[in-house]
């Protein structure tokens, strides 16, 4: 192991410091440079999921080629995917809310998915179907792109357990309950927040770390006036967020920035609490770019692209051909989405049938399919006959990691409150790889018993190994104190770190 000098190494050490890091028992994900102070020889690195293939087809006559605007729920042992189905034949020259049908599926394992046949609406004559609500009147579009969530603010009622936000402009956002996820209905007859453009999948939850509602939804960075009754398509589609501590009483809303990074047309935007750290939303929008295009006319008449797309009727030529695909960001609360990574998080691929406009757009959410296992879905072959969700699968907590080269790189913390007995890593390395961790003083001194040289080897693929020393593993010794912890790596990455008690 060599031990590099650290003020020559890193890029930037900064040993002033103000408060410390307090990150409990929690796990921290390297999608971010929260806990980073400085870098040397190593970087974040985004990791792409892995196509598993298709997990529910959009083949029946009430959820056909333009259904989409999916969520997933976990409740329990059982997974729910809500989507918005609507039939093919029906669409043309008809606006999406008169067309759009509420659907869910359900799964055990995230994996095999079945429609069940609720029974509830009619469709052609049959109840024999998925459909949870029927399209509103376009006046009143309650039932339009709708996105549940699971309410898990203390207190709420049996029956409200479930919610789902939904509508489109002019008339505002609505609310809707549900007692099992299954039955639905109108919280409030009006809508109970209208300060948006909404023409996308807006989406809400209780957020544990802000101890409010937030909600997420669609505006233009050129479109200040949302009141009017008519507009027109300004500047970036974009996001912003308002707050509310009870769904009716909500904060002026702001939009969101994106840090020191170029504006990009964001479709949709899919922000959750990531399930294993719910102090960080993980967000994936729909990046839209209009005006560039892959196909050719003839590749999309061959795709059969549908020609009742957005009501437009005429020749396949006619129908928007600009591309899209998935991005990764991230926010820790507040008006600021952190885009570390600008790169695709998923591409098209070579599918042909994902480069017609408005493809990729993802379900909002992410869930466990595996031990060591998460997956999201994302929407492909849209306007197509072979249209679907796609099962895409990644490592637990594996976003992005500090990853580091053959040649050896390392990582070095802001002040952190150790807050546990051991510290424990979501990492991997290569047969000849290692990790190395240090503690260190505040003032970068290291800490005898836990320095560098007396670290233990770490090598191999791991979703929580503690790091131990040649004495000890345990960090009873240091609780309360503020300290860094150095990190020497080579052809490793780091996904996740915490403090933990569990011994």
């Amino acid at each position: 192991m060599k031990i590099p000098a650290l003020l020559t190494l890193f890029t930037t050490v900064t040993l002033g410091f103000g408060q410390p890091l307090d990150i409990g028992t929690r796990w921290e994900l390297m999608v971010d440079h929260y806990l980073i102070d400085s870098m040397g020889g190593t970087h974040l690195q985004l990791h792409h999921p892995h196509r598993e293939g298709v997990a529910v087809p959009f083949n029946d006559e009430w959820d056909r080629d333009a259904s989409g605007y999916a969520t997933i729920i976990k409740d329990g042992d059982k997974i729910r995917m809500y989507y918005r189905g609507g039939p093919r034949d029906s669409s043309a020259g008809k606006s999406e809310g008169s067309t759009s049908y509420f659907c869910m599926a359900e799964s055990t394992d995230g994996i095999t998915w079945v429609k069940p046949k609720f029974g509830l609406v009619e469709f052609e004559g049959s109840k024999e179907n998925n459909i949870l609500l029927a399209p509103a009147p376009r006046e009143d579009p309650w039932t339009q792109s709708l996105s549940p969530f699971l309410d898990t603010r203390p207190g709420v009622p049996a029956d409200e357990r479930y919610k789902a936000v939904g509508g489109q402009w002019p008339q505002g956002l609505y609310i809707l309950v549900s007692p099992d996820g299954i039955h639905w209905k109108k919280w409030r007859e009006e809508p109970v927040f209208k300060d948006g453009a909404f023409d996308s999948q807006n989406v809400a939850f209780w957020s544990e770390t802000e101890q409010c509602y937030v909600l997420y939804f669609r505006v233009f960075t050129g479109w200040t006036d949302y009141s009017v009754k008519s507009w027109s398509l300004s500047g970036y589609r974009s996001i912003a967020r308002t707050t509310s501590p009870d769904l009716i009483n909500w904060s002026k809303p702001e939009r969101m920035s994106f840090g020191n990074t170029p504006l990009e047309h964001l479709y949709t935007n899919h922000t959750r609490p990531y399930f294993r750290a719910p102090h960080i939303y993980v967000s994936t929008p729909v990046r839209f770019v209009p005006g560039r295009r892959f196909l050719t006319d003839e590749q999309l008449a061959e795709q059969k692209v549908g020609t009742g797309f957005l009501g437009i009727k005429g020749p396949t030529h006619d129908i928007p051909n600009e591309v899209s695909d998935t991005v990764f960001m991230t926010s820790r609360g507040g008006y600021r989405y952190d885009r570390t990574f600008m790169e695709s998080f998923v591409r098209p691929g070579l599918d042909k049938g994902n480069w017609v406009s408005r493809n990729g757009f993802p379900a909002t959410g992410f869930v466990q399919t595996g031990p060591g296992e998460m997956s999201i879905y994302v929407g492909q072959n849209y306007v197509q006959p072979t249209a679907h969700l796609a099962r895409y699968s990644m490592r637990l907590d594996g976003f992005a990691s500090v990853s580091a080269p053959y040649e050896e790189g390392e990582m070095l913390t802001k002040p952190i409150l150790v807050t546990g007995k051991q510290l424990v890593l979501n990492n991997s390395t290569s047969a000849n790889g290692s990790i190395y961790v240090e503690i260190q003083t505040a003032d970068g001194e290291p800490i005898p018993g836990y320095t560098l040289r007396e670290c233990k080897l770490m090598v191999g693929d791991s979703l929580e190994r503690a790091v131990a020393w040649d004495t000890t593993d345990d960090l009873s010794s240091l609780s309360g104190q503020t300290v860094r912890l150095r990190f020497v790596m080579k052809d490793a990455d780091i996904y996740a770190l915490r403090f933990t008690n569990d011994q």
